[in-house]
């Protein structure tokens, strides 16, 4: 009786233990306060976030390893199932034209910066993921900050 009962104890331990253990786990999307979108849009971005990090290279298309800005936006769209161009100004040229005020999740925002052309993933209403040269790696920043406002061009979609 005493054996029975102390096994019973013993595994409400660990199942609350587990549980404990369980509910510290999120997903890549709760790590930046980000809600993930279900489908392919929500592919992408969850491909996008787990690219933070990346070291940035020009030419760049290897996740995990280097990416530039369009090696970034190319590689999510294949995880999404989708086949995009693989230079920035193609991808904007054959993307579907979408207004900042209406982009979503998995959509393209594009820059002219110092002449050249950069590429984004949009990951919420403010947000996007790129392939920064300047900080040497794939970050997430604000495209409503000043300094990105400035030198938005445009946005675009592959997705319906």
């Amino acid at each position: 009786m005493a054996l029975a009962l102390f096994t019973r104890g013993l595994m409400r331990c660990l199942l609350l233990g587990l549980l404990l253990a369980v509910s510290g786990c999120g997903s890549i999307g709760d790590k930046y306060g980000i809600k993930i979108p279900s489908g392919p849009r929500g592919k992408a971005v969850t491909a996008a976030l787990e690219e933070i990090g990346t070291p940035y290279a020009y030419g760049g298309s290897k996740p995990g390893k280097s990416l530039d800005c369009s090696g970034l936006t190319q590689y999510v769209h294949r995880q999404a199932g989708i086949k995009i161009p693989r230079v920035s100004t193609d991808q904007k040229d054959k993307s579907k034209p979408v207004k900042l005020s209406k982009v979503k999740p998995g959509d393209l925002i594009f820059f002219r910066v110092k002449g050249d052309s950069h590429v984004g993933v949009v990951v919420d209403p403010t947000r996007f993921v790129h392939a920064s040269s300047g900080a040497d790696e794939v970050q997430l920043a604000r495209f409503t900050d000043a300094f990105w406002r400035r030198h938005t061009t445009g946005a675009g979609t592959y997705f319906r």
